[in-house]
C-alpha cells in the first residue's frame, strides 16, 4: 500500500481487526501495518486469512480463526492477542455480511443471525477492549456502519436495523467511555469496490446507477476506506468522538 500520510502516534499501537482477511479489513490491515502498528486480527475464512499473513509475513501479525456469533470466543481472542503484543490501543469493529433477503421470508433464527454478525460482535469486542483502554486512560474504537442505515436498502431489514444500531451504540459507548479518554466513532461507507461485491451485487449496471447519484464520479476504494479509519485511530483525531462519518464520494 503506497502511504501518502504517515501518522507518528500509530507507531507500535496495537490494534484489533474484527473480519481482516478481505475487502476493507484487508485494506486495513495492510494500511496499518504500513503505519508500523502492531496488528492483530480475525476472521472466519481461514484461507483468505493465511494469504494474507503470508503476504506480510515480516511483520508483526497476530491472526486467529474465530466465529464472531460466539460472544466468548471473539472476547478470549481479544484478550489473547493482548497478552501476546500488548494491551489493545485500537479496536476496529469491521466484520459484517451483507446477505439480500425477502422480508417477508426473514425466519426469527435469521434475524438473530443477522445481528450475530453485524452488530452483538462490536458491542461485545468493545466491552473487552475497553477494560484494557480504561487502565491506560486512553483508546479508539472504530464500528464500521453503513449508510444503508440511514437511506435503507430493499431486502436487507436485518442488515440495515444492524447497521443503525451500531450508530446508536457508538454515540453510547462515546459518553459512557470520554471521561477515560476512550474514543469511539463510526464509519459509514458507501458501496465500497471490493472483490466481493464486484462478483456479487455490484454490477456493471448498478456501477452506473450508483455513480449517478454521486458527486465524485468515481469508485470507494477499500483503501480510501482504510486511510479515514487511519485518521480515527490516530491522535491527529484526538478530539473526535461520538462521531458517524460517511465516506461515499457524495451519495448521500
Amino acid at each position: 500500500m503506497t502511504l501518502s500520510v504517515h501518522y507518528h502516534s500509530l507507531a507500535n499501537k496495537v490494534v484489533f481487526i474484527t473480519g481482516g482477511a478481505s475487502g476493507i479489513g484487508r485494506a486495513m490491515v495492510k494500511a496499518f501495518v504500513a503505519q508500523g502498528a502492531k496488528v492483530a486480527f480475525i476472521d472466519i475464512d481461514d484461507s483468505a486469512a493465511q494469504s494474507l499473513k503470508n503476504e506480510l509475513m515480516d511483520h508483526n501479525i497476530w491472526y486467529r480463526q474465530v466465529d464472531v456469533t460466539d460472544a466468548s470466543a471473539l472476547q478470549q481472542s481479544l484478550v489473547d492477542a493482548c497478552a501476546v503484543l500488548g494491551t489493545v490501543n485500537v479496536l476496529v469493529n469491521n466484520v459484517a455480511n451483507d446477505r439480500r433477503q425477502p422480508s417477508e421470508d426473514v425466519t426469527v433464527q435469521d434475524w438473530d443471525q443477522c445481528l450475530q454478525i453485524n452488530l452483538n460482535p462490536a458491542f461485545f469486542a468493545s466491552q473487552v477492549a475497553m477494560s484494557f483502554m480504561k487502565q491506560q486512560h486512553s483508546g479508539s474504537i472504530i464500528n464500521f456502519s453503513s449508510i444503508n442505515a440511514i437511506m435503507g436498502q430493499p431486502q436487507m431489514a436485518g442488515y440495515v436495523t444492524a447497521k443503525a444500531g451500531l450508530i446508536g451504540m457508538t454515540k453510547a459507548l462515546a459518553r459512557d467511555y470520554g471521561e477515560f479518554g476512550i474514543r469511539v466513532n463510526a464509519i459509514l461507507p458507501g458501496w465500497v469496490a471490493t472483490e466481493r461485491q464486484l462478483a456479487s451485487w455490484f454490477t456493471a449496471q448498478e456501477q452506473v446507477k450508483w455513480m449517478e447519484a454521486m458527486a465524485l464520479k468515481k469508485l470507494v476504494t477499500p483503501e480510501d476506506v482504510a486511510n479515514l479509519a487511519l485518521f480515527l485511530a490516530s491522535d491527529e483525531s484526538s478530539m473526535l468522538t461520538g462521531q458517524g462519518i460517511k465516506i461515499d464520494g457524495g451519495r448521500l
